[in-house]
Parts: C-alpha cells; sequence; structure tokens
C-alpha cells in the first residue's frame, strides 16, 4: 500500500507501459519511505477523446501522453506529498519523456483499518503488519 490507479490514452506499447508503472515505483519508495514489494499498481487505457484533462484555468498544456495517477494511501505528510508530486514528474519526464505538463496526481487518503491484502483479513487489524 500505496494503491496507485493511472488512467492513459491508449496507444502506448506494454513496455512503455512497464516503464511508467517502474518510474512511478521509484518515485512511490522514495517520496513514501515504503518496502519495495509494497507495489499495487492498475492501469486503464481510455479512447481518445474518453479522457479531458484540462487545467484549472492554471494554463498547463497538456498532450496525449497525459497521466493521471490516484493514489490512496494511509495519511502522509505535506513533504512526502510534495516529495512525491516532484519525484513522479521527474522520473515519468526521465525514463517516458512525459513532461511534468501532462501529469496530475490525486492523493486519497484512509487508514490501516481500511486495507486488507487478501484471505478475508485486515492485516493491520490483525497484526499482521
Amino acid at each position: 500500500m500505496p494503491l496507485l490507479r493511472f488512467d492513459l490514452i491508449e496507444g502506448r506499447t506494454d513496455g512503455e507501459i512497464q516503464t511508467l508503472l517502474d518510474a512511478a515505483h521509484r518515485a512511490m519508495l522514495a517520496a513514501f519511505k515504503v518496502p519495495v514489494r509494497d507495489r499495487y499498481q492498475i492501469v486503464q487505457e481510455h479512447r481518445r477523446g474518453r479522457m479531458i484533462v484540462e487545467d484549472t484555468g492554471l494554463g498547463i498544456e497538456r498532450t496525449d501522453k497525459v497521466v493521471v495517477v490516484q493514489v490512496v494511501s494511509r495519511p502522509r505528510t505535506r513533504e512526502q506529498k510534495e516529495a512525491f508530486y516532484r519525484l513522479l514528474c521527474e522520473e515519468l519526464e526521465r525514463a517516458c519523456g512525459i513532461a511534468p505538463s501532462d501529469v496530475m496526481v490525486s492523493l486519497v487518503e484512509n487508514t490501516d483499518e481500511d486495507w486488507s491484502f487478501g484471505l478475508g483479513r485486515g492485516q493491520f487489524l490483525t497484526g499482521e503488519l
């Protein structure tokens, strides 16, 4: 945990998507200091025209490389969140050629009791984690 959901415009290869997911994982590891195998990522691809990602009047230009990332996680500090936003953009630009203007992030916070990793148990509640 965290759980990262990626919304993309379809057209990337499997290799490009894997590179994107690896880059995002590196950013999350650095910013949130979670274990390496704490990796939960889901990709949803959309046809062109099925994703509208504007800029709330900020003048940010988007391309078809736009990536919307939703992060579901336990509460994080402001510093961790800011580090994640920055590191994610740096990693995606370096590894994938995705401009920071094409990266949008939404962080949704929950608590440990909101997670079950399987087996019908809440592992944070049972003490397994």
